[in-house]
């Protein structure tokens, strides 16, 4: 998967993205601004959310359509989704200084014409937020336009990730990854699940990776052993600011902190290897191997007390100890002499 300049698999670094959603709390300049302190805190991507109230919910006073068991209780969703929105008016400028930072921009539709904004923009990719997986029309034409879909799997059961698969696929779109999320706001660590990260890769056979919401920078720096390619975080300026996402948003100190200790964890999961490096092949030379412990006279039995299994490594394999003893010295041997087999008969 490439994404902008970015390449995504299995050996490549994990591609971080700071989601800006609702945190330019209705300021053009607080988007931008957001935008530039993203880079600064290392991510390397932004990613924007597109939608209006009126396309992602209705206007309705129907008790279906207030929120409940979240931190928007008692909220009307087309209320909050007005107040969230990014207007789309503002998506070139974005994309435009998004690229002038040195960010990738991309963004996550919410209906077809979602889309159709985001293709005159040439949006490297598309994201399918953990909610809409079962709009299997919205993914169908999303990946018909045959950029990467990268999709977050929420609230989603088995059944509902295949059908989210099969639809990009009818649209011979394979440049998917499905990324590990708690649909909660925030998220309990607990429930993060982070295993998830590893099978989702494995089962499906694609990229995975993880869009958070727990508090802090634990659930990225484990999700990134378990092998994640892609780390989603929300991001924001200053929690203080307020607005709907701030409670669960990463500021520009906590992301860097946070980036840093991917990098960090990257480095030290590795790759699975076997063979040693220069440095732990020199440090062999501190393990055990077989030594004289006594002054030895030639014809003197090899006893536990005249030859030792000691630091350092220059002496015989220790596997041969058992073999030595009860045999006999073939010459005088000084203490201090690493042991050879052609010194016992």
């Amino acid at each position: 998967m490439t994404i902008g300049n970015f390449i995504i698999d299995k050996n490549s670094p994990v591609f971080i993205i700071a989601e800006l959603s609702a945190n330019h709390n209705g300021s053009l300049d607080q988007a931008i601004a957001t935008i530039r302190a993203a880079k600064r805190a290392g991510a390397d991507c932004i990613k924007l959310q597109t939608y209006t109230a009126d396309t992602i919910t209705l206007d309705s006073d129907h008790d279906d359509f207030l929120i409940k068991g979240t931190i928007w209780d008692g909220r009307k969703l087309h209320d909050l989704y007005q107040e969230a929105y990014t207007p789309w008016e503002w998506h070139e400028e974005l994309f435009r200084v998004a690229k002038e930072a040195g960010l990738i921009c991309f963004s996550s539709p919410f209906d077809n014409t979602a889309v159709d904004l985001l293709e005159s923009l040439n949006s490297p990719a598309y994201k399918i937020a953990s909610f809409e997986i079962t709009d299997i029309p919205l993914i169908e034409y999303v990946a018909s336009k045959g950029k990467p879909v990268i999709i977050s799997t929420g609230i989603a059961t088995n059944e509902d990730i295949e059908l989210a698969l099969d639809a990009c696929y009818r649209m011979n779109n394979y440049d998917v990854a499905l990324l590990k999320c708690t649909s909660s706001y925030p998220a309990p660590i607990e429930e993060a699940n982070l295993c998830m990260v590893k099978d989702l890769a494995e089962k499906y056979q694609v990229i995975s990776g993880l869009s958070d919401h727990t508090l802090g920078s634990t659930a990225p720096v484990v999700a990134t052993v378990f092998g994640a390619k892609i780390i989603e975080k929300h991001f924001i300026i200053d929690r203080s600011m307020g607005g709907p996402d701030a409670s669960f948003s990463m500021n520009e100190l906590e992301f860097s902190e946070m980036v840093k200790s991917v990098r960090e964890a990257e480095k030290a999961a590795g790759i699975v290897n076997y063979q040693l490096t220069d440095k732990q092949v020199k440090g062999k030379d501190f393990s055990r191997s077989l030594y004289i412990a006594e002054n030895i006279l030639e014809g003197a039995v090899f006893t536990a007390e005249n030859l030792r299994s000691v630091r350092p490594g220059f002496g015989l394999h220790p596997k041969y100890y058992h073999e030595l003893i009860g045999k006999k010295a073939a010459s005088n041997l000084e203490k201090g002499t690493p042991m050879k087999l052609e010194y016992a008969i």
